[in-house]
């Protein structure tokens, strides 16, 4: 018999392959009664990733559309600022550092040049590789390919080989979802690779997303939550989530 984390981790990947799920089929597929089931289904819905409904559940789309970065660079300014500002409290002089493509880590690479005189940046955007061409002490990688205009980041297969030449002390990936159950997620598949090829060179990998993205899924998952060395996000997060993933062993900072 699964365990209870574990049928909800299935109940999910139905709900995202069929749209909807029906408790008598789930009580069948995990030899559960209708009291377990319907249980498991509260949980997930406290959680926000479905919808009850009668005899059942839907998929509840409660994640942001993915936003240009022109459109993403104005919203949640000051919770982004906020995360920088922290970000910046497990950085060295003299590390290197991986920062993928984020309106969040063009907020970091200006706390960069503030905060320390020597470091290697590894990025595939060009705003941040933009940001950082004054920081004369600083050396600057930008992995290069197929330029996304809308990103202003390079995306293919090209950018991720030559990621895979270098080794960074810490990655700073900012995604689109964190969930308990689903893990980290994101929006675009071209992305999600180059997030993968930052989080593989890199010794540790730290996840940065404002309060708005927490507890929430987005199109692709990108890592296991229990994988990822640290969350960071902002002061607005609801202490009731905050202390969730605390108690489930998750190391999160937002102060």
């Amino acid at each position: 018999m699964l365990l209870a984390e574990e049928r909800k981790d299935t109940i999910i990947q139905m709900l995202e392959e069929e749209g909807s799920v029906k408790v008598s089929k789930l009580t069948k597929l995990f030899d559960v009664s209708i009291e377990t089931i319907r249980r498991d289904l509260e949980s997930l819905e406290k959680e926000g990733l479905l919808k009850r409904v009668y005899g059942g559940a839907v998929l509840k789309k409660n994640e942001v559309q993915k936003l240009n970065y022109i459109n993403r660079e104005k919203e949640f300014i000051n919770e982004k600022r906020e995360i920088a500002k922290i970000a910046i409290k497990y950085i060295e002089d003299g590390q290197s550092i991986a920062l993928n493509d984020s309106t969040t880590n063009i907020e970091i690479a200006r706390e960069l040049k503030n905060n320390f005189k020597e470091l290697t940046v590894i990025t595939n955007s060009l705003m941040i590789a933009n940001e950082l061409d004054d920081a004369e002490s600083f050396t600057v990688i930008l992995a290069g390919g197929i330029l996304n205009s809308k990103e202003r980041a390079f995306f293919g297969e090209l950018p991720k080989k030559l990621l895979s030449n270098f080794i960074a002390d810490k990655a700073f990936i900012s995604v689109g979802g964190v969930s308990l159950i689903r893990g980290i997620t994101d929006f675009m598949p071209e992305e999600v690779q180059i997030e993968k090829g930052l989080i593989e060179i890199s010794q540790e990998t730290i996840i940065l997303a404002d309060s708005s993205k927490m507890d929430k899924i987005s199109l692709i998952k990108l890592e296991d939550i229990h994988e990822v060395n640290l969350i960071i996000t902002d002061s607005k997060l609801d202490s009731k989530i905050l202390n969730n993933y605390l108690k489930n062993g998750i190391e999160i900072v937002n102060k």
